[in-house]
């Protein structure tokens, strides 16, 4: 397949996930009835419903927005050649493939973060402000997007890297040490990013002995859960909208109750959602999940190191030979059906573990809580809870709120 064809390719993959992505975001708006469906009387009231579809309408058209400015960025940037233009910049800059690639990469990084600041922010101080969701000031929001920024630059930085460094130094069998490195990278991450990353942007701290903690330890103790690390996160710093979540593995595991959370929820709907979350992981949903990623991960390097060195593909986002960053780039771009497709399997796995924890929560548990809690956390983010069930299978990690309050009913009653 010669460079021509390749990035004709190229371009009708981009419009085609463009088009198909505006499409869908279009199907799931118009499903939003202006009544208020019967499903959903006792969880919205009318007002709360109208602020609801306002809230969804107004993120939506921002999204278009944001989304057709990069899409014509992109194409523009593409069919004037200016991948080819900087990569010939970063060539001539130095010798060392390590360093053309990082310098290829973290240029056009810097630029698309840079081009979605914009939009962020309007969506920050204009859409979540208005709808009383922002707490977070203008200093937080800078310090944060400076220091989110710097991190992923540091980080990606040295792994892409190590990743260049075995292309250069082992040959067509790269791929099989950087599968290495990136999946060290991966499970270092999920057992240490609390204790880590996390203190750069929030202050966590260990719950309070009292009623809650005490209702946390009895549940976990009934299902045999070791579980000694509970804190706090202060989220309402940020946003009023609640969370809760586990992190690390083996010893190092602990769960983060949001602040929000905590107010908003009663002491059984905490410890209910939180039955849930232990659900995943007596459920072995966590590991798994981790290992269906790293085995993903292996097959991508993999695929990509029988193309690395495909003139063609340099050659048709306009350099003279193959180079690896340029290969990167066009590799990621024709992979995206194929992750697009892996995306929708691993979604429907993940909602099917939904179902599993929301089940493992109703046993041990008590489902009526979960079901009043999970209601209270959908209302206070103005979640969707009707959405076109296209959207759905191919973008929701969850179920949609009904179908679990469903499910965990039917569940309820078989007990």
């Amino acid at each position: 397949m010669n460079s021509e064809t390749i990035f004709i390719i190229i371009v009708v993959f981009l419009c085609l996930d463009f088009v198909l992505e505006r499409v869908l975001e279009y199907v799931n708006s118009k499903h939003m009835s202006p009544v208020l469906p019967d499903s959903l009387k006792g969880i919205y009231d009318e007002k709360e419903y109208g602020r609801f579809q306002a809230y969804k309408r107004e993120n939506g058209r921002l999204d278009s927005w944001s989304s057709g400015f990069s899409f014509i960025v992109m194409i523009v940037f593409l069919v004037a050649g200016g991948f080819g233009w900087y990569n010939g910049w970063v060539v001539a800059w130095t010798d060392s493939i390590v360093l053309q690639t990082i310098l290829f990469v973290v240029g056009l990084s810097l630029v698309s973060s840079v081009l979605d600041i914009p939009f962020d922010y309007y969506a920050t101080f204009r859409i979540e402000e208005k709808y009383g969701f922002n707490k977070t000031t203008r200093r937080v929001y800078w310090l944060d997007t400076v220091k989110e920024l710097l991190l992923s630059l540091v980080l990606g930085c040295v792994l892409l890297a190590l990743v260049v460094w075995f292309y250069t130094w082992a040959g067509p069998y790269f791929w099989l040490y950087a599968w290495g490195a990136v999946t060290v990278f991966s499970v270092f991450m999920v057992m240490f990013y609390s204790q880590l990353i996390v203190p750069l942007f929030n202050k966590q701290t260990p719950l309070q002995e009292g009623s809650l903690r005490d209702k946390i330890r009895a549940f976990a103790e009934k299902v045999g859960f070791k579980l000694d690390n509970i804190y706090v996160i202060d989220g309402s710093k940020r946003s009023t909208k609640a969370n809760a979540y586990f992190t690390g593995l083996g010893p190092k595991k602990r769960v983060v109750l949001y602040d929000t959370l905590i107010d908003d929820l009663t002491e059984e709907e905490i410890v209910a959602v939180l039955a849930h979350e232990i659900g995943h992981y007596r459920k072995r949903h966590t590991l798994r999940s981790m290992g269906v990623s790293i085995l993903q991960m292996g097959i991508i390097l993999w695929l990509f190191s029988l193309c690395v060195n495909c003139a063609a593909l340099s050659e048709a986002l306009g350099g003279d030979r193959a180079y690896f960053q340029l290969g990167l780039i066009a590799f990621a771009i024709l992979y995206s059906p194929v992750s697009l497709v892996l995306g929708i399997g691993m979604n429907v796995w993940s909602r099917h573990n939904e179902y599993e924890a929301d089940g493992f929560a109703a046993r041990n548990y008590e489902g009526a809580y979960l079901v009043s809690g999970l209601k209270k956390i959908s209302v206070k983010s103005l979640s969707n809870l009707t959405p076109h069930p296209l959207y759905e299978y191919i973008y929701y990690s969850h179920p949609s709120l009904l179908k679990r309050i469903g499910a965990i009913n039917v569940f309820k009653n078989k007990i």
